[in-house]
């Protein structure tokens, strides 16, 4: 049995209670307006932005194409699509360390399903991943960035 002295002491030791949340999003959840082209594709065609993250998140393995037909076929599903877009937005936040916030991946994916495909496609645009160029195009553009920022050696003309 303890006695008050020691119940007192337990009671003034600190708790470390502090938990990792993660690093903030670059842009909020109903930063839409960021970019419009985006906006207007996703309120029309929400299952190609769909896809054009899922190609960039799984580098390529997942097509654009396949990514959009899958979400697609959910859609009328009894609305099942919200369960493809938190896993993705589930898998984007570990990959960069990013906290679940506002709302949980799949309160965000219910509710807002339109704003939160933006958010997670601004997310990756400006950490120089644009969806909208494909995988393919990511690559090449790298490719070609690498390519500009190692110039050749010295050369010279011989005889």
């Amino acid at each position: 049995m303890q006695t008050t002295e020691e119940q007192q002491v337990k009671q003034q030791e600190p708790v470390n209670t502090i938990q990792k949340v993660g690093s903030p999003w670059s842009t909020g959840l109903f930063d839409c307006h960021e970019n419009q082209s985006n906006v207007v594709m996703t309120a029309f065609f929400p299952c190609v932005t769909f896809g054009q993250i899922a190609e960039v998140l799984d580098g390529g393995e997942l097509s654009c194409h396949l990514g959009s037909f899958i979400y697609l076929l959910m859609m009328p599903a009894l609305c099942t699509q919200w369960i493809m877009g938190s896993k993705y937005r589930e898998k984007l936040r570990k990959k960069y360390d990013l906290v679940e916030a506002p709302y949980t991946d799949v309160i965000s994916h219910i509710f807002c399903p339109c704003c939160s495909l933006c958010q997670e496609f601004r997310e990756l645009t400006k950490r120089g991943l644009d969806p909208a160029l494909g995988w393919n195009g990511i690559l090449a553009r790298q490719q070609s960035d690498q390519t500009l920022n190692n110039p050749p050696p010295n050369q010279s003309m011989s005889n």
